[in-house]
Formats: C-alpha cells, structure tokens, sequence
C-alpha cells in the first residue's frame, strides 16, 4: 500500500505547479502586453518570446524569493501538508475569477494571501512572522510606484537622446530594441514569479521529517534544489506558452495606447525594478510593476491618454486579491480539516 504522507506531498507538488502554469498564462500579458500592443511581435510570437526567457530564468537569479515565500512569512513549526494545499486551491480560485474577468492581479499576493489565510485558519495570527511581511507588504505599494518612475525616467532619458532624430528611424530602432526589453522583462518575470512556487514546493517537503533532507543545506536550513527549481520554470513556461488574451488586452491596450519607444521605456523599467526585488529576495508583484511603467509611460505624455476608469479597477482588485485570496484559502482549510475529522 502506498504510503500515504508521500501521495499527500506527491498531490500538493502537483496543485503548486498547477499554480505556477495558471500564474504563467495569468501574467502572460506581463510580459507580451506592450510588445504585442505595439505590433513588434504577434501575439503568438510574443508568448513564445515571454516562455523561452521564463524558462531561461531559471539559470540567472538565484533563489533568494523562494527562501522568503517558503520559510520567511509563516512559523514552518505551525504549518502542515493541509495548510499549503488549501493555500495553493485558494490562490488558483482567486486567480482563474480574475483571469476570467480580464482584471490583471497580483499570482504572486494571491499566493501569499491564501498562504497567510490558511494558516490562520489552523493556528491563529501567531503563525505569521512580521518581519517577513513588512518588507512584501511595503513593496505592494513602493513597487508600481517604482515602475512609474522609472517607466517616466526611461522615456524623458529617451526622448531627450532623440529629440533630433527623424521619428521613423527612431521607431525602428525601438521595434528592434522592444525585443531585448521584452526578453529582460520575461527574464525578471520568470525569476521572481516561479521562485515563489519553487518555496510552497520546497516548503510542503521540508515540513514533513521524512523528506526535510532533501531540501535542506547542511545546516539544516531550507534549500531550493535545481530539480525543483526547473520544474517551476517549466510550469511557468507553458502556461505564459497558452496565452491569457483577456488580460493582454487590459494591459496592452485599454490603460494607454503605447508606441515602440514608449513600450521599451515600460519593459525596461519593469525589468529593472524585478531584477533588484530577486536580488534581494523580495516577493513582488511583476503585474503590479508593469501596470506602474504602462500609467508612468503613458501619463507622461498626456495625462488624459490614460484611461484612469480601467486603472482605477485594476487598483480595486490588487487591494482585494490578498484578502480575497485568504478569505478562500481560510474556506478551503476549514472544508479539509472538517473532512479530515468526517473521514
């Protein structure tokens, strides 16, 4: 007979890379929406310019994220198998709702809200580790503000180089320049976002005594193997692979009508605020930092050329998706523990 807490550990890597594919095509407009929009890649080139680079990722960055996602926001001691699977049903519920209405939110908050939500659920407020999220919970805010600003630097800096030249060479050059940006933005995309299954995985493993081996360093502290760190980049990488056109469309043309130059000045912005939060092992929204370059680009121009109704939803649903996501990981927790006892 097979042992149970393994096909337990076995399932819960499944739903966290069921996650990671969801989070892929979620945030696939992430990545694709201003070179799409653009019209420097078809929507189809696009998505297999964003995969190929996610997948990259996984060569580049490290793990830092991954140790703050997988023991730096709950007390590992308080937390089981139960709560990391009605953590991951949780954060999946909330993001296909969101897909499904085209609202361009948060995989990463939704992961770490229906993590917070189902662990107190079990063992009350005392299981979360302040430390862990003061830093997540400043950059929620510091993050789109830092895509804005930079996004708004980007394209002063640009339009001040350019200012002399003739406007179709200018455009060439940024139709073959977006493709660079695009493929930075996929990269920090890929890093910071299948890091954080990469820490539920290593998490569910490490919790349980019988595999706590395999994923820890000699110290005895959590380590991120490379096998899992593949597997997340692959799961990340298929699903940017199927698409997510709703949110393409929010993100890539009803905020603001980008132009070449202005979609690397986003993308580059992006890429440069994820690159800093992996180095320093900070969860942040990628959704959250290219919404802030697209608004920075495009207000810069002309306030009135941002569609500030569609923005202001956008900010609606980042506010709600960690209580929203938490309120259903708290539902799913307490439907498997009242399954636990019934069975």
């Amino acid at each position: 007979m097979a042992d149970p807490v393994l096909l337990l550990t076995i399932f819960i890597i499944t739903v966290a890379l069921v996650f990671d594919y969801v989070n892929g095509f979620h945030d696939a407009a992430n990545s694709i929406a201003t070179v799409v929009s653009t019209r420097v890649l078809t929507p189809m080139q696009g998505v297999v310019w964003a995969a190929f680079w996610n997948f990259i990722a996984a060569f580049t960055f490290g793990t830092a994220v991954a140790k703050t996602i997988g023991s730096g926001l709950l007390d590992v001691g308080q937390v089981d198998s139960y709560v990391i699977l009605a953590a991951l049903i949780g954060a999946i519920a909330w993001d296909l709702i969101t897909w499904y209405v085209g609202l361009p939110t948060s995989s990463s908050h939704a992961l770490i809200g229906g993590y917070a939500g189902a662990g107190i659920a079990k063992a009350g407020l005392g299981i979360i580790i302040p430390g862990g999220w003061i830093t997540t919970l400043i950059f929620i805010i510091l993050a789109p503000l830092l895509g804005m600003a930079l996004g708004m630097i980007n394209l002063v800096a640009i339009l001040n180089i350019f200012k002399h030249s003739i406007p179709a060479s200018v455009d060439h050059i940024f139709r073959r320049g977006q493709l660079i940006s695009a493929a930075a933005y996929s990269l920090g995309h890929g890093t910071n976002d299948a890091q954080k299954t990469m820490g539920i995985i290593a998490g569910a493993m490490f919790i349980v005594p019988e595999y706590r081996q395999y994923v820890s360093d000699a110290a005895g502290n959590l380590f991120i193997p490379f096998w899992i760190v593949l597997m997340a980049h692959a799961a990340i990488g298929l699903g940017t692979l199927s698409g997510g056109w709703r949110i393409v469309h929010t993100m890539g043309s009803r905020i603001t009508k980008l132009q070449p130059m202005g979609g690397f000045a986003a993308e580059a912005a992006g890429a440069f605020t994820l690159f800093g939060a992996a180095h320093f092992g900070i969860p942040v929204s990628t959704t959250h930092t290219i919404t802030g370059a697209i608004i920075g680009v495009g207000s810069l121009r002309r306030l009135r050329s941002v569609r500030w109704n569609v923005a202001g939803r956008i900010v609606w649903a980042w506010i709600l998706t960690i209580p929203a996501s938490a309120a259903m990981a708290m539902i799913c927790w307490l439907l498997i523990d009242y399954a636990r006892k019934l069975f």
